[in-house]
């Protein structure tokens, strides 16, 4: 409510003013990557729906969950989710921005499955999770993409090159991997399916993150890469296709319910198509269009949530068929609803008819295609006044219905966060001035840099906008009124609610149970020979496919290579086939250990002595550990057992892995790495061995996991000895 209060007192007259206010600390110096944040007219809306509502959701939750056992974590996990919602929002850094953006899908996830005790929640919260964390990671390569192609990190940098992005032959994967983000985050065809899944939250919960911001991140980003990336073909018809299937198909889907909180649900997925599809055009009245939406969604659809929280806490129950006459014992949450609704259907003189007519403005606008666009955009706002009339008329009118407890309003501190935000619609109706200069014409030049804002009115006169409104009222009310004999033709007709998204998204995920379940049994049945085999086998695949990969010719020198190496190495090759031919254990261990003191003299030779002396320390170690443990495992056919598939795979690997390092050896010496150890190891580690501070400073994670790795093995090497002295005493004494 602070941050509110500082928006409005100090940063709205600047920005409204022309003003971007920007702030930045440097957070990985070396690869130019800052804590950076701008606010202008973009994330200055959003900021302000954030924090705005975000205040009365913590209020009105700290009430509606009074006395809850786990209170204290859902106001925690919605300040959490505020915070990253917040700086996602006022990122200028691409890193900055796309940190914040995981932490609201964390954070959703966490607060969609609350009530985790509920099998519903857990796996409500999981595909939220699924899709949007993995729409999270298309984001991240396209983001990764933008930033190479524009030459920085900063997002308003990377819009004022756009010439030089829209012109690159990354353009179009670029714009696919933003487009999945985008459509991922804001529930958009086919990844529509998850926000009404989602509705398992809490109702403030909803109401915060499915209605006034999480969901609208997509729309965000959309936005705030419109000067980048928009104004193409594959732009405008990508995200008009998308958009206007979404918000109609989605529309009625929401006739279909008979759970309010659901219906809201999909009307949430019906505003989001229309901002995607208005972003699509990016004239003037569509920017327009996105920016007063954007206010118009935010305030009703809180506040019908909120209301439906009410209407449930009132009556225990949200379904529609045992809902009926509440007005009586429910007049403040009825005039509550009655406000939001006449918003969302967009009647006059509230601001969702302004709203409304700058949409019809807008699709009659566009110059490919305006009768596709108003068709969708009718057809949606229709079946938009039919869902507002379902919320707003059938719990409060008609015949009374006995709800499961007895009705009533309850107090002030519930319902007067919904009341606020309600009145506001009518406000900035009556009064359009009061967001017209100050908020919206400021978005419209943060989108569309340069361009002049339509000043917003109420009255645009008799026009083709207001035929089209009063003809969406008019379908409107037909819906509404044929709703019972049209919500049973789609039950009927097993109309189901995501085009087969959610059943596709089940099989999906049933099927990769399977894989991993199988893939578990097969490759993870027990046996060190199994591991040991899989590993060697996909390394040797690794390596010559490395090898065939690369252009350059092999002919490795062989005419250098001295007497005494060709020796060992052949002593090598002899131990490895007793290896894979003996028939006892111990002429296996023996040669085993004569190719590991071999290899420890070919280092010896080639001046490695401290690598040698490793090798031949581990080649001790396993020698003694194993020839202990031969004493207690079975004897073993002595005849000769040669192993044809052991020997495959390492003969493949062995020759795979001399072949790269030829195929390395050959390549010219590049002696930069050196250069930057000789120089930079005094000044930035203070150690002049310089070794010894590659491996302790600049390698000193992998230094460290190496001796983790060594004590872990003396410490087993230890318990094992142990363990087998104790069983051979205990034998001695019986």
């Amino acid at each position: 409510m602070a941050l509110t209060a500082a928006w409005f007192a100090q940063f709205i007259p600047q920005v409204a003013s022309g003003e971007i206010l920007t702030w930045s600390r440097p957070w990985i110096p070396g690869l130019d990557i800052e804590v950076a944040f701008l606010l202008d007219g973009l994330s200055m809306l959003f900021a302000l729906m954030v924090t705005g509502i975000g205040a009365i959701i913590f209020l009105y939750s700290a009430v509606y969950f009074k006395g809850h056992p786990k209170l204290t974590m859902l106001l925690t996990l919605l300040f959490l989710f505020a915070v990253s919602m917040l700086g996602m929002v006022l990122a200028d850094d691409m890193v900055t921005f796309f940190v914040f953006w995981e932490g609201t899908t964390i954070t959703s996830f966490l607060l969609v499955g609350f009530d985790h005790e509920k099998t519903k929640a857990r796996d409500n919260a999981l595909q939220a999770l699924l899709v949007t964390g993995l729409g999270g990671l298309a984001l991240l390569a396209g983001l990764i993409l933008l930033g190479a192609e524009a030459g920085t990190f900063r997002i308003s940098e990377m819009n004022a090159a756009a010439g030089a992005i829209q012109a690159s032959a990354m353009y179009v994967p670029i714009l696919v991997l933003v487009f999945i983000g985008a459509f991922t985050k804001s529930a958009q065809f086919p990844f529509h399916f998850w926000l009404p899944g989602a509705m398992a939250a809490p109702t403030p919960v909803s109401a915060y993150l499915h209605s006034a911001t999480m969901v609208k991140a997509g729309i965000y980003l959309l936005a705030r890469f419109t000067p980048a990336l928009g104004g193409t073909e594959v732009w405008f018809w990508t995200l008009t296709i998308v958009g206007a299937i979404t918000m109609v198909w989605s529309s009625v889907l929401a006739l279909k319910q008979t759970d309010l909180k659901l219906m809201l649900a999909y009307t949430t997925v019906m505003a989001l198509g229309a901002l995607t599809m208005m972003l699509g055009g990016g004239t003037r009245y569509a920017v327009m269009t996105v920016s007063v939406f954007l206010v118009v969604h935010a305030l009703y659809k809180a506040a019908l949530f909120l209301t439906v929280g009410l209407i449930d806490k009132g009556t225990g129950t949200r379904e529609v068929g045992q809902l009926g006459g509440l007005r009586r014992e429910m007049p403040i949450t009825f005039w509550i609803a009655i406000l939001a609704a006449l918003s969302m259907a967009g009647l006059a003189p509230f601001v969702g008819f302004i709203g409304k007519e700058l949409m019809y403005e807008a699709a009659l606008g566009v110059e490919t295609e305006p009768l596709f666009v108003v068709t969708a955009a009718l057809l949606a706002n229709a079946n938009m006044v039919a869902a507002a009339a379902l919320v707003a008329i059938s719990p409060f009118f008609g015949a009374r219905v006995a709800p499961p407890k007895s009705p009533a309003d309850p107090t002030p501190w519930l319902w007067i966060g919904p009341a606020l935000l309600a009145a506001l619609g009518l406000a900035f109706g009556l009064v359009p001035a009061l967001i017209d200069g100050p908020i919206i014409t400021p978005v419209v030049q943060s989108i569309l840099p340069g361009e002049e804002a339509v000043y917003l009115k109420l009255w645009h006169g008799v026009n083709l906008p207001l035929m089209l409104s009063i003809l969406t009222f008019a379908l409107g009310f037909a819906l509404y009124y044929g709703r019972d004999k049209i919500r049973g033709s789609l039950q009927s007709a097993n109309f189901t609610g995501g085009l087969d998204a959610n059943d596709t998204y089940n099989l999906l995920l049933t099927s990769f149970k399977r894989f991993a379940a199988w893939s578990a049994r097969t490759v993870q049945g027990g046996k060190m020979t199994v591991y040991l085999r899989t590993a060697f086998a996909v390394l040797a695949l690794l390596m010559w496919g490395a090898h065939l990969a690369s252009r350059d010719a092999f002919n490795p020198p062989v005419e250098g290579i001295a007497l005494i190496p060709m020796v060992i190495c052949l002593l090598i090759a002899v131990s490895a086939a007793v290896v894979l031919t003996t028939g006892s254990r111990l002429y296996g261990l023996t040669a085993l250990g004569i190719t590991g003191a071999g290899v420890a003299i070919l280092f010896v030779f080639y001046s490695a002595i401290d690598v040698a002396i490793t090798q031949l320390l581990v080649e001790m170690l396993v020698v003694i550990i194993l020839a202990v443990a031969l004493v207690k495992l079975p004897n073993m056919p002595r005849e000769p057992n040669f192993r044809a598939g052991d020997a495959l795979i390492a003969t493949a690997l062995g020759l795979g892995v001399a072949f790269v390092v030829a195929s390395v050896l050959m390549q010219p010496f590049d002696p930069r790495i050196n250069e930057f150890f000789n120089a930079a190891s005094y000044p930035e580690a203070l150690g002049r061995n310089v070794v010894n501070v590659i491996l302790v400073d600049f390698r000193a994670l992998d230094t460290l996991g190496e001796v983790a790795v060594v004590l872990v093995a003396a410490i087993s090497a230890a318990a094992a000895l142990t363990a087998g002295l104790r069983a051979g005493r205990k034998e001695k004494e019986e």
